[in-house]
C-alpha cells in the first residue's frame, strides 16, 4: 500500500492520521478505495460531500436527472444557477472543487440491469440514495450477485431509515430482501415528492451512510450489517432492529431462485428522484 502523501494531503487529512482507528495506513486505504454513489440527491449529495472530503479516491456518481429548483431545499452538492443541469454531472463539479485529488467519474444514465452489470463491479461499495423501489431491489440483487456490500437508506417526512447488506458474504449477513422479500404494490408506499421531507432529514441519514462507507473500507467499528437503524427526527430517538438471514430468502437462502438480474429486464425509473 502507497504510504507516501504529499504535504497537502498529510494537512488536508491530518485530523484522520490523528485517529489511531484511521492513521496513514487507512487514509491510504481510503484513497485506494472506490464507491458508487446511486442517486445524487437528498441522500446522494451529503453522502458524496462527505466521501469526497474524506479522500475517498475514486467516486462514481449515477443519474440521469436534471435539477430543479425544488430540488434545492435538500440536495446540498447543487447550486441554482445549474438548474437544468444533469444532477451526476453538477455534483461532480463541486466535489472536484471541495477535492481536487478525488477522481469522479459521471453516470449520466439510468441505473437499469445493463448499467448495473457494467458498472457495479469496478467499484469496492454500492450506495443506494434513490427513491423508487424498482431501483432499491434492482441495486440490492445485484450488488448481492456481484458481491458487493451495499449501503441503503432511505427518508420519508421526518424519519429516515439505514443499513448495510452483505448477504454475499454468507451467514450470518442478510441481504436486503431478507428484509423486504418483494416490491410492494406501486402506489402503496408514498415518494419523497409526493408526501413530503424534512430538508435535513436526508442531510442526516446521507452522513450517515457515509460514516457507514468509511467504517467498511478502514476496516473499523461494528457495521450495520443484521441490524436496521431507523430514526424519528420529531421524537429526535434513534433505535436499532435487528435484522436475520433469511433461510428461505430467494436471494440468499438455501434454495436461492435468483441468480441473475433477468427479473429487472424492464428500465427502472429514474435513479434519484429524492
Amino acid at each position: 500500500m502507497d504510504l507516501d502523501f504529499t504535504d497537502d494531503e498529510i494537512s488536508r487529512y491530518s485530523r484522520h492520521i490523528l485517529l489511531a482507528e484511521v492513521g496513514a495506513t487507512g487514509q491510504a486505504r481510503l484513497r485506494a478505495a472506490r464507491v458508487l454513489v446511486v442517486g445524487a440527491g437528498g441522500l446522494g449529495s451529503p453522502l458524496a460531500l462527505y466521501l469526497a472530503a474524506a479522500g475517498v479516491g475514486r467516486l462514481g456518481i449515477v443519474d440521469d436527472d436534471r435539477l430543479e429548483l425544488s430540488n434545492l431545499q435538500r440536495q446540498v452538492a447543487h447550486v441554482t444557477a445549474r438548474i437544468g443541469r444533469n444532477k451526476a454531472e453538477s455534483a461532480a463539479e463541486t466535489l472536484a472543487a471541495l477535492n481536487p485529488d478525488v477522481r469522479v467519474e459521471v453516470h449520466a444514465r439510468r441505473m437499469d440491469a445493463a448499467a448495473a452489470r457494467e458498472l457495479i463491479p469496478r467499484y469496492d461499495v454500492v450506495c443506494d440514495g434513490t427513491d423508487n423501489f424498482a431501483t432499491r431491489f434492482l441495486l440490492g440483487d445485484a450488488c448481492h450477485l456481484f458481491g458487493r456490500p451495499l449501503v441503503s437508506a432511505a427518508v420519508l417526512r421526518f424519519e429516515g431509515q439505514l443499513s448495510v447488506f452483505r448477504g454475499h458474504e454468507g451467514a450470518p449477513h442478510p441481504c436486503h430482501r431478507c428484509l423486504h422479500p418483494e416490491r410492494p404494490p406501486e402506489g402503496l408506499v408514498p415518494t419523497c415528492s409526493e408526501a413530503g421531507v424534512l430538508g435535513a432529514v436526508t442531510g442526516v441519514m446521507g452522513t450517515l451512510q457515509a460514516t457507514e462507507v468509511l467504517k467498511l473500507l478502514l476496516g473499523i467499528g461494528e457495521s450495520l450489517s443484521g441490524r436496521l437503524l431507523l430514526w424519528d427526527a420529531l421524537d429526535a430517538r434513534f433505535r436499532t432492529v435487528r435484522l436475520k438471514r433469511d433461510p428461505a430468502c430467494a436471494l440468499c437462502g438455501e434454495a436461492a431462485t435468483i441468480r441473475d438480474l433477468s427479473a429487472h429486464a424492464e428500465p427502472a425509473p429514474t435513479a434519484c428522484a429524492l
